[in-house]
């Protein structure tokens, strides 16, 4: 008997082997590269791997945004990724084929979610009262000493109205609105994520009298 157990052992160590080769040889998985609009890699988004509703196994992108998601049984699923700042998204029905590492590259695309931004939204008008269209929009941070920093510039809308966007967080901002030579300024402070707006009125008309 004792002789019997000893020649088992290894033919049961074999099968059991066998058997998890068998099971990983089944598997495929899923790589990519999760983004923003702008086309930047996003790098601690979680991307999870579901059947249905239920959750299946769950990665981190790295510092370049990029992921690698293995032991998947062939088959398909809905690959959700988030991270925060940005709204959430969903890939459904993403196939995974068993021995293939399927690259999704770029596709995963996440849109800053607005909620975790200073929007700072404004009009511009002229000395009427009237929207001045494409008037040319600075925005300029304030620093604490004082000094000003540029940080982007526009141009107004058929409607005089023009849209800034900036993380969130407590500053001071100075927006000026140049139209046919005439310009005007104002201030705002702003103490965390949310929509402010103001409007300039620049004294000139926009029929050029």
């Amino acid at each position: 008997m004792k002789r019997f157990f000893r020649n088992f052992a290894p033919v049961a160590a074999l099968i059991c082997f066998s058997a998890v080769l068998a099971l990983g040889q089944s598997t495929g998985g899923l790589r990519g590269k999760v983004r923003s609009a702008k086309g930047q890699g996003i790098a601690g988004a979680t991307v999870t791997v579901k059947k249905k509703s239920v959750e299946l196994k769950s990665v981190k992108s790295d510092s370049k945004g990029d992921f690698t998601i293995e032991g998947i049984e062939a088959g398909l699923y809905n690959l959700t990724f988030e991270a925060r700042g940005y709204s959430s998204g969903t890939l459904y029905n993403v196939e995974v084929k068993k021995n293939k590492i399927r690259d999704l590259e770029d596709r995963l695309i996440l849109s800053t979610d607005q909620g975790t931004q200073v929007i700072i939204k404004g009009s511009v008008f002229d000395r009427e009262g009237r929207s001045l269209t494409a008037a040319k929009i600075e925005l300029v941070k304030i620093e604490s000493d004082g000094s000003t920093r540029k940080i982007s510039t526009g141009m107004s809308t058929f409607q005089g109205e023009f849209t800034f966007r900036q993380p969130e967080g407590a500053a001071k901002f100075r927006l000026t609105a140049t139209y046919k030579g005439v310009s005007g300024s104002k201030e705002i402070e702003v103490d965390g994520a949310a929509i402010y707006r103001l409007a300039i009125s620049l004294d000139v008309s926009r029929d050029g009298n």
